[in-house]
């Protein structure tokens, strides 16, 4: 039995386990604190699986000013532009954390793709609910406050949703940062941290903590 006919006897599909039975176009990449894993303009030629760590995206605009577009976990996939096409990388992609990433070459994933349906079912679901979130950004930038913007991008971070309980956002990230991803001044973020701080919606303690309550920010009108 080969490696990825064992993987799909499993009633619930490993994706960690069946990825790394690929035979050939993959390496495992360790990438450390503050490594670039591409760079915006790069040739587009992989996609990335984040085994270990976090990773940030982000575009260089032509005036010279920088954007944070996502913050990427464990269990994401990042690069997969080239699947569509696109010579090019549209943005940058570096590692907040010490990292383990899988990189799969454009050919060995289309391979992949088109072979194995627990796999691609299951990637498609990965790509339509990015794109969600991306909607949900969108929508966030056009219609809500800095505040409330804010919030819900720290929220975000501390995977807000878990049984209810408030959660650490690892790993540490600066006010620079999160105004780039928030769309407004380093000031205007410390002042809301500050008052988010005073009113017991976060804290810090050794990692920024964020309190459940810190949700009605996101739904007070």
């Amino acid at each position: 039995m080969t490696p990825v006919a064992a993987v799909k006897k499993h009633s619930k599909f490993d994706l960690k386990t069946f990825l790394s039975t690929i035979n050939g176009g993959r390496t495992l990449v360790s990438a450390p604190k503050k490594q670039t894993i591409f760079a915006q303009g790069d040739s587009s030629d992989s996609v990335f699986y984040i085994q270990k760590g976090r990773i940030k995206l982000t575009v260089l605009a032509k005036n010279g000013r920088e954007a944070t577009i996502g913050i990427l976990k464990e269990g994401d996939f990042f690069g997969e532009g080239c699947l569509a096409a696109q010579p090019l990388r549209m943005c940058t992609a570096t590692a907040m954390t010490d990292c383990t990433l899988m990189r799969i070459d454009k050919k060995s994933m289309m391979e992949v793709i088109h072979r194995e349906h627990l796999f691609s079912d299951m990637f498609v679901a990965y790509l339509l609910t990015r794109n969600i979130r991306y909607e949900e950004d969108l929508v966030d930038q056009l219609f809500n406050s800095s505040e409330k913007r804010l919030a819900r991008i720290l929220l975000l971070l501390a995977h807000f949703g878990k049984d209810g309980k408030p959660e650490v956002a690892i790993p540490k990230i600066s006010q620079e940062t999160l105004a780039e991803m928030v769309g407004t001044t380093r000031g205007r973020v410390n002042f809301f941290m500050n008052r988010f701080r005073k009113m017991g919606l976060v804290r810090y303690n050794g990692g920024l903590e964020v309190h459940p309550s810190l949700l009605n920010v996101v739904l007070h009108d």
